[in-house]
């Protein structure tokens, strides 16, 4: 019986550099309230209880640098500031869906 090579080319497991991106507050429930609909700050702050500013900040600056959201400026007055999901963090929607972490 042969098993599979599970290890990439660094030798770790694929699946924990995943892991190791969506680590991290607020990071999870921002992704998953991404997949529903466009964000933006102040309705994260009001959906996400016990998020402050300054930690919901870093979470999207981390996950918007790992190509999993785009923030886009929408140029009318007040200006606004929305969150989307990107081609590549639409890719790891199944895999959500087989951890039952969408719904």
């Amino acid at each position: 019986m042969t098993t599979k090579n599970i290890t990439d080319e660094t030798g770790t497991c694929p699946a924990q550099g995943l892991l190791k991106l969506l680590s991290g507050k607020w990071k999870p429930e921002i992704f998953r309230l991404a997949v529903e609909r466009p964000l933006r700050f102040s309705s994260l702050l009001h959906q996400i209880q016990g998020a402050n500013k300054q930690s919901l900040s870093v979470a999207l600056r981390e996950l918007e640098e790992a190509g999993l959201l785009e923030k886009v400026v929408i140029k009318q007055k007040p200006l606004h500031i929305e969150y989307n999901i990107t081609e590549k963090g639409k890719s790891l929607i199944p895999v959500f869906l087989q951890l039952e972490f969408l719904s």
